[in-house]
C-alpha cells in the first residue's frame, strides 16, 4: 500500500462531520514536524462549536538567488466532511475506508482527505530529495470549509493579514477533476451574492381584492425582469453572471387570504465583470422602478477571483503533463471554495485535487489510480517552482 493511500485511509477513517476535525489535523501535524514545520493551532469560534485550524510553515533555508525574500506556496484544504446521509444507503461504513472494485469508498475520500494525504506525502518526498527548498512551504488546514466558512480558512487568512505573512502561490485541493485526475484545474471561481427580499402587500378577503394589495401579484413583473435580465457578458475566463430565485414564501396557508407578504431568496454568481456593489444597485434601481414596497437583505458570500495564466499554472500544467500526459483544462464553473479567502493574500490561487463526481454523496469514494498522479502532481509542480526559484 502506498504511503498517500494509507495516510487517506488514516484520515478518512477519523468521523469529522463538519465542524469536527476528529483528530485529522493532529495527525497530520505529526508527519509535519519531523520535515521541520512549524504547526500552529488557530483554532476559532465559540466552545460549542469550535472549529479547529492549522498553520504549519517551513523555516527559511535560504534567500532566493538576487538575495531577496522566497517566494511561498501554500497547500490549502479542509479536513471536515458533509454528513454521510442515511447509514443504511451505503454499501459499506463511511467512516471504515473501504477498497473495491479499483476504488477507496468513505466519506471524504474524494472531497478532501485524499489531496491531504497527497499534500503531506509530495512534502516529505520533495523535503527528502531538497531539504534546503528554494520556494516558501507552508500548509493551511480547517474543519470549516462544508460549514459556515466563518472560524475556518477566513479566520485563518485574517490573522495572516494582520502578521503580515506573505504568500504568493496556494493550491487548495478541492476535487476538480472530470475523468482523470489532472484534466481540469480551476484558476478562480464566481463571487457569491445572496438576497432575501420582502415585498409587503395588504392582507384581506380573497372575494374583496379591491380591499388589499396582493404583493406576489405585484412582485411578479419585478422578478420576471430580473431573471430575464444580462447582468454582464461573461469573459474568457468566466461564464456571465447568473441570477436565479431559490425559495419563494407567501400565503397564510388558507386558500380565501390574500397575503400580506411574499419573501423570495435569491442568488447572483458572477463575473469579474460585475462587482457586487453594481449588483446590488442595479437591483434597487428595478425594484423602485417597479413602484414595490420591500425590504431587502444582502449577504456577501465571497468576491470572484482569478488567476491568470502566470508562475504557478505554468508549475501545475507541466507537473500534470509529465505525469499524465494531458494538456489541462481551466475552468472558473462550480460552487465556491476557501480560495475565495486566500485570494484576498495570495496573487496566485488555483484547485486541483481527483475527480468530483462523487462528491457529497452516498458512496464517496476515488479511484486507486488516481491518487498516486495526484501526489506526483504536487510534488512536480514543487519541483517545478523550485528550479525555477533558482534559475
Amino acid at each position: 500500500m502506498s504511503r498517500t493511500l494509507q495516510l487517506a485511509e488514516q484520515l478518512i477513517s477519523r468521523p469529522s462531520i463538519t465542524p469536527q476535525d476528529a483528530g485529522c489535523l493532529d495527525l497530520l501535524a505529526e508527519r509535519l514536524v519531523p520535515l521541520g514545520f512549524v504547526c500552529e493551532r488557530l483554532d476559532s469560534g465559540p466552545a460549542h462549536a469550535r472549529v479547529s485550524n492549522l498553520w504549519a510553515k517551513h523555516p527559511a533555508a535560504r534567500a532566493d538567488r538576487a538575495g531577496g525574500a522566497r517566494k511561498t506556496l501554500v497547500f490549502a484544504g479542509h479536513t471536515d466532511v458533509v454528513p454521510t446521509g442515511p447509514l443504511d444507503q451505503w454499501s459499506s461504513d463511511p467512516f471504515a475506508p473501504t477498497q473495491r472494485d479499483g476504488k477507496l469508498y468513505g466519506r471524504g475520500a474524494s472531497d478532501m482527505k485524499t489531496s491531504i494525504a497527497a499534500f503531506v506525502v509530495a512534502l516529505e518526498e520533495f523535503l527528502a530529495a531538497t531539504p534546503e527548498p528554494a520556494i516558501g512551504l507552508c500548509l493551511l488546514l480547517t474543519s470549516d470549509e462544508e460549514g459556515p466558512s466563518v472560524d475556518g480558512t477566513r479566520a485563518v487568512v485574517e490573522q495572516l493579514a494582520a502578521r503580515a505573512e506573505t504568500l504568493d502561490y496556494c493550491i487548495v485541493g478541492e476535487p476538480t477533476g472530470l475523468e482523470q485526475t489532472g484534466d481540469m484545474v480551476k484558476n478562480g471561481r464566481r463571487g457569491t451574492l445572496s438576497g432575501r427580499l420582502s415585498v409587503r402587500g395588504i392582507q384581506g378577503h380573497i372575494a374583496y381584492p379591491q380591499l388589499a394589495r396582493n404583493p406576489i401579484h405585484q412582485a411578479l413583473p419585478a422578478l420576471t425582469e430580473l431573471a430575464a435580465t444580462v447582468w454582464d457578458q461573461g469573459n474568457a475566463f468566466f461564464q456571465p453572471t447568473s441570477w436565479q430565485i431559490s425559495n419563494m414564501h407567501g400565503g397564510t396557508g388558507a386558500t380565501n387570504v390574500i397575503p400580506g407578504e411574499v419573501v423570495v431568496d435569491f442568488n447572483f454568481r458572477f463575473s469579474t465583470e460585475s462587482t457586487a456593489e453594481g449588483l446590488q444597485q442595479r437591483v434597487h434601481a428595478l425594484l423602485e422602478r417597479h413602484g414595490l414596497t420591500y425590504e431587502l437583505r444582502w449577504t456577501l458570500g465571497g468576491e470572484p477571483f482569478l488567476t491568470p495564466p502566470g508562475e504557478l499554472l505554468a508549475a501545475v500544467g507541466q507537473a500534470i503533463t509529465a505525469e499524465t500526459g494531458l494538456s489541462t483544462e481551466l475552468s472558473t464553473t462550480g460552487g465556491t471554495s476557501d480560495g475565495r479567502f486566500i485570494a484576498r493574500i495570495c496573487p496566485q490561487v488555483i484547485e486541483l485535487g481527483p475527480p468530483n463526481a462523487s462528491i457529497h454523496k452516498i458512496d464517496e469514494h476515488v479511484r486507486l489510480v488516481d491518487i498516486e498522479p495526484l501526489k506526483n502532481i504536487y510534488r512536480r509542480t514543487l519541483e517545478n517552482l523550485h528550479a525555477r526559484a533558482l534559475a
